[in-house]
């Protein structure tokens, strides 16, 4: 599994407009082959910095969505509300050995 995790930082006046964007493309991302979870996160301090948190079955299936047509759509509109440049890592649960 692949843990996915996104930093954006949206200038404060688009806040609403990028949560009523994801509002309207969640189902459709939580519903793409390969994606188990998916969550918007608020920055505690900073309400204009949001994390989205999701897991996928693989690196393969997160690929595919990063070339979707829909990852495409989505990334166009929300790019253009950032005032920083977004973070993402892809991680996997590291299991230790005792």
């Amino acid at each position: 599994m692949i843990i996915r995790i996104v930093k954006m930082s949206f200038a404060p006046e688009k806040v609403n407009e990028f949560l009523q964007l994801f509002n309207a493309s969640k189902h459709q991302i939580r519903n793409f082959k390969g994606c188990s979870h998916l969550e918007l996160l608020n920055d505690a301090t900073q309400q204009n910095i949001f994390f989205t948190y999701s897991h996928w079955e693989n690196e393969a299936h997160l690929g595919e969505y990063r070339k979707s047509a829909l990852f495409a759509g989505v990334w166009a509109n929300t790019k253009i509300l950032f005032n920083d440049k977004p973070l993402a890592w892809s991680l996997v649960q590291h299991t230790l050995v005792t």
